[in-house]
């Protein structure tokens, strides 16, 4: 257990926004603040202070914690920590070579990377770390918690609490012992969609580097395509809107397995393909996302995989695609023929997400034929072959 007392913390060095920052913290924890003035009356976000920082500080309030505080830094068992680290064997194996990198990157101006849980406990520590300076040995332990409720505002409890990249610089952290930090950090999606951690960047001592965000952001969805690509799949999916580049970094990505069911996918492919809420143990199949049958993009898979396909969704938008076989595909593909396409095909939920998708586009169009086809992106006459007889009455 390592403390960080207030009595250590030195005023920050003049820079550019140290006064907007002092004068947010005034409004925030002056007397006034700190006696209790209800929600109602508190000011708005100050100038120069984001929106998730000052809702950051008014949560730390709100828990009754204040800025003079004495701050304690507890760390798990060794058993616990154990099991921590063994409930993400993945995502640590996935994040270790891009930590690498990113330190290869920050290390020169004393910066070092920290691996969190979604909780906010330290899992892997990467970089140059002064042991002798206990406000590195401090944090930069694993197993240490770092989350809001622990050590108030950081990069790593706002991040995990806002779900979304952040830069915190010296003044601007809650406790006054934690005005030596300056950090970055990013949430860590899994490929369903959970919060798994975050990526941190954090410096002692060092000048003001925003831009650091914006690396933290890249290397977290590097660990995210990583944890991807090392899921069983039968297909994996490049997205992007048309024009947009293909093969590359920052590009959607979804996985499918050997049945056509989605494995998982990318941030960046859950924002182009929106997933409905699935049933727990339900799995969603790729017929349910993709206006296009499962055994078509099997046969892209093997004649064409690095030929871009137009890719249409039911909304009625159109992305461009890779389609390219994964490693359940490529065992299968010497044997896989005719009659073994056919047979997915009989086994896909199409038709049934199909009707599900037609019946809630009546819906919406209030029963209206043509402009629920019009949604689809399919004609009328489709449209009705589709309805058959199930609803003689629709309105044209």
């Amino acid at each position: 257990m390592f403390a960080l007392s207030p009595d250590a913390a030195q005023p920050c060095p003049a820079d550019p926004r140290h006064a907007q920052i002092a004068r947010a913290r005034s409004l925030a924890f002056g007397e006034q603040a700190l006696a209790g003035m209800p929600p109602a009356t508190l000011p708005a976000t100050p100038a120069g202070i984001a929106p998730w920082l000052w809702r950051s500080w008014q949560r730390c309030l709100a828990a009754g914690r204040r800025p003079g505080e004495r701050v304690v830094y507890e760390a798990l068992g060794p058993h616990a920590l154990r099991q921590a680290r063994d409930g993400h064997e993945a995502l640590l194996q996935a994040a270790h070579p891009v930590m690498t990198q990113l330190v290869g990157a920050v290390g020169a101006m004393r910066y070092f990377s920290l691996l969190t849980d979604a909780h906010g406990t330290v899992l892997d520590v990467q970089g140059p770390l002064d042991r002798s300076d206990i406000r590195v040995q401090a944090i930069a332990r694993v197993g240490v918690d770092l989350s809001e409720q622990g050590v108030g505002t950081t990069a790593i409890g706002a991040a995990l609490a806002e779900h979304g990249p952040v830069w915190l610089h010296r003044a601007e952290h809650f406790f006054e012992a934690n005005r030596h930090y300056s950090c970055a950090g990013a949430p860590l999606y899994a490929p369903d969609g959970r919060c798994l951690g975050m990526l941190d960047i954090t410096g002692v001592d060092v000048p003001e580097r925003p831009e650091l965000m914006h690396l933290a952001l890249r290397c977290a969805r590097a660990i995210e395509d990583r944890l991807l690509r090392a899921l069983p799949h039968a297909l994996l999916l490049h997205l992007n809107w048309p024009g947009g580049p293909l093969g590359q970094e920052g590009e959607g990505l979804l996985a499918v397995d050997a049945e056509g069911h989605v494995a998982g996918s990318n941030t960046l492919a859950r924002q182009l393909v929106p997933q409905p809420l699935a049933q727990p143990g339900q799995p969603l199949h790729c017929s349910e996302l993709l206006a296009m049958p499962w055994t078509a993009l099997v046969e892209h898979a093997r004649q064409r995989p690095n030929e871009p396909l137009r890719l249409p969704l039911w909304s009625g938008l159109r992305l461009q695609a890779l389609v390219q076989p994964g490693p359940q595909l490529r065992q299968l593909l010497p044997a896989l023929g005719t009659a073994a396409l056919a047979a997915a095909a009989q086994a896909s939920p199409l038709r049934a997400s199909e009707g599900v998708l037609i019946e809630q586009a009546l819906q919406d169009a209030q029963g209206n034929v043509t402009r629920a086809a019009r949604a689809l992106g399919i004609s009328r006459a489709t449209m009705y072959r589709k309805l058959g007889a199930r609803r003689p009455r629709a309105t044209t």
